[in-house]
């Protein structure tokens, strides 16, 4: 008589699924091209206008080319590491939170 081997590697039965755990929500999309755009400009205007104004006396009389090129070496590193992330996360907080009130309006 011949005897069947218990099977190798057999999987116990998977336990009771408890509750999933909470993930976090998902991030929202990307801003579409103009609002992308807008962000930039309400960042670029006013950093310009107001470098300009403050670095007037010093860069009077100098060629517009080297005033343009002093303001934008102060300007661009300022909007590019602080201001525009920080513009962008404020608009996915508005986006996140206008997402969810949808979600709201939509659950019957």
């Amino acid at each position: 008589m011949t005897t069947t081997p218990p099977e190798q590697g057999a999987h116990a039965p998977d336990p009771e699924p408890g509750p999933e755990p909470h993930q976090p929500p998902a991030p929202p999309p990307r801003p579409g091209i103009h609002i992308t755009a807008l962000i930039v400009w309400l960042t670029i205007f006013p950093l310009v206008a107001i470098i300009g104004v403050l670095s007037e006396p010093l860069l009077t009389g100098w060629h517009p080319v080297l005033r343009a090129l002093v303001i934008t070496l102060i300007v661009v590193p300022i909007a590019s590491y602080w201001v525009m992330p920080a513009m962008f996360r404020g608009y996915a907080v508005l986006a996140r939170n206008r997402a969810a009130r949808r979600a709201v309006k939509r659950e019957p």
